[in-house]
């Protein structure tokens, strides 16, 4: 696996790179935005790490570029940890979000998650698909259809969408969908659940505004109709 790490802090991009090496991820570092979104374009790489506060364009800019032309895991990294900051991250379509100082042995563990999640391993090999009216989600190819138009989603949205279509008027508090979907304990606001679910909706639903397939159980969660 290949990982992009992204910071103009060059001690902790040498740090990063020196565990995640020794976890056995071939790794690369680079210190801007700009260069961050040229490397890529190369489809190269099977994570990005991305540091918000950099010079040429910001990681959040960077991350929203990236998002044009590709669902690489990104995890974005800052030194802030108002809740509004990381909801942007995820808004600009972040997978995950750590603040500094971060402990490295979490890092791995959320690398080794999202990896995962994307590569499909872990994952039983099924050849159905779940169709519900136009949106079909197939297990097997691991892609999202409306009708003959694929839908590109990140990994995390994949995720969300395919936990709520296996288990459809199935009530899940953003609590638990953070636990399930993100792979380990969460502690933060749970309102990134919200900014996935509306992501997800703009990309699945012929009106978000008002959804026939994603909805809300006020004052519980979310649960796909079915």
């Amino acid at each position: 696996m290949k990982i992009l790490v992204v910071d103009d802090e060059k001690l902790l991009v040498k740090g990063i790179k020196f565990n995640l090496e020794h976890e056995g991820y071939q790794v690369e570092g680079v210190y801007d935005g700009s260069a961050a979104v040229e490397l890529a374009r190369s489809g190269e790489y099977d994570l990005i790490i991305l540091d918000v506060m950099m010079p040429q364009i910001d990681g959040l800019e960077a991350c929203m570029r990236i998002r044009e032309f590709s669902d690489v895991p990104i995890i974005m990294l800052t030194a802030k940890g108002e809740d509004t900051d990381k909801l942007m991250g995820f808004d600009c379509g972040a997978d995950d979000y750590m603040t500094k100082p971060f402990n490295i042995l979490e890092l791995k563990a959320r690398v080794k998650a999202l990896l995962k999640r994307a590569s499909g391993s872990g994952r039983q090999e099924k050849s159905e698909e779940i169709t519900v009216g136009a949106l079909t989600l197939d297990q097997r190819e691991h892609v999202v259809r409306r009708g003959e138009t694929r839908v590109e989603l990140t990994a995390k949205e994949y995720d969300l969408l395919e936990l709520l279509m296996k288990h459809p008027r199935r009530v899940y508090s953003r609590e638990v969908l953070m636990n399930v979907v993100w792979g380990y304990e969460y502690q933060g606001d749970f309102r990134t659940v919200d900014v996935h679910v509306r992501r997800l909706r703009e990309k699945i639903e012929e009106n978000p505004a008002q959804p026939e397939y994603i909805l809300t159980k006020w004052g519980v969660g979310y649960y796909f109709k079915g």
